[in-house]
């Protein structure tokens, strides 16, 4: 009877995979801050994505981790048509084709030896246009590399637009962009700290969102709209799924959220312990992801749960 009546089903190819691949690694890499997720290697990835695609699930999103001694200031190795990122890519879609929507994360955070979203100035402050500058870069080396979908994720002001942009000057009106448009200073970023190896100094509260407000998320979303987003993101889920609901509603495009690293981690740590029933927390919260409005959900629990729901 429950199932008969169900309001909201939850199915595989309302799936994405975030999946992180490591330069310079012959093994992949356990993320001891998430458990079961790993630090790729080029050929654990081609693995990875034809787990995937066997599973039903729709996208992965790529995030490349370079080598340390090759990050700088600019993060050069973002835009190197032969960085791990772009590498990534170009194995994925040799591996699966269009089978699997394959996804870039488009920000310099991986890639910089300071951790920050975007370049600095003389002061130590984000250049905001000088960023947005290495993002029109990016977007073009990405989807040369075979991106299907570009994510630009740093919430620069205008990214969307210029990212756009860059894109048309190559002819790449293909290339769909999903926003990063809802994204909160959140502490449950953490874990994703370990997982991209990240060098960040100080915070990100100048140019992500404060997690006390909801109206700003609404004028963010109108922005980037108006300057060509194809797909929404709301991240992290969980935590502002009152968030997810606005934006749902306020849209016709598709909806995205993000199910990030602090969320995942506290499942697996609290099953761990037994605290709670992993298989059904696991589906719980994604439900009430899809209950909230999101089209989409990024989880790192995406090929599994694909697998699971098919049976």
């Amino acid at each position: 009877m429950r199932r008969m009546v169900a309001e909201t089903r939850l199915h595989p190819a309302d799936l994405i995979l975030p999946a992180f691949v490591r330069e310079g690694v012959s093994a992949p890499v356990p993320i001891g801050t998430m458990p079961g997720v790993v630090q790729h290697t080029r050929d654990s990835l081609r693995a990875a994505a034809v787990e995937a695609v066997a599973a039903g699930v729709s996208g992965i999103m790529l995030f490349g981790v370079p080598e340390e001694g090759k990050k700088d200031a600019l993060g050069t190795a973002g835009t190197d048509p032969d960085g791990i990122l772009q590498v990534a890519l170009r194995d994925v879609r040799a591996e699966v084709g269009d089978e699997l929507i394959v996804m870039s994360d488009l920000c310099l955070d991986e890639f910089t030896d300071h951790g920050h979203c975007g370049v600095l100035d003389t002061d130590g402050r984000v250049d905001n246009d000088a960023t947005l500058e290495r993002y029109a870069e990016m977007a073009q080396v990405q989807a040369d590399a075979g991106a299907h979908v570009v994510g630009p994720s740093g919430m620069m002001d205008g990214q969307i637009g210029v990212v756009r942009d860059a894109l048309d000057q190559i002819d790449r009106d293909d290339v769909a962009i999903l926003a990063y448009t809802v994204k909160y200073a959140s502490a449950f970023y953490g874990p994703f700290r370990e997982a991209v190896g990240s060098s960040l100094k100080g915070d990100r509260k100048t140019y992500q969102q404060d997690p006390a407000n909801a109206r700003e998320s609404l004028r963010e979303l109108a922005l980037d709209l108006e300057e060509g987003a194809d797909m929404v993101m709301v991240k992290p889920a969980g935590p502002y799924l009152d968030v997810l609901a606005k934006v749902a509603q306020a849209v016709e495009v598709p909806v995205a959220a993000y199910q990030i690293s602090g969320e995942y981690a506290m499942v697996e740590a609290a099953a761990e312990r037994g605290w709670i029933d992993r298989d059904r927390a696991i589906l719980e919260s994604l439900l009430g992801i899809k209950r909230a409005g999101a089209n989409m959900i990024l989880t790192y629990w995406a090929t599994e749960v694909a697998r699971g729901l098919r049976g």
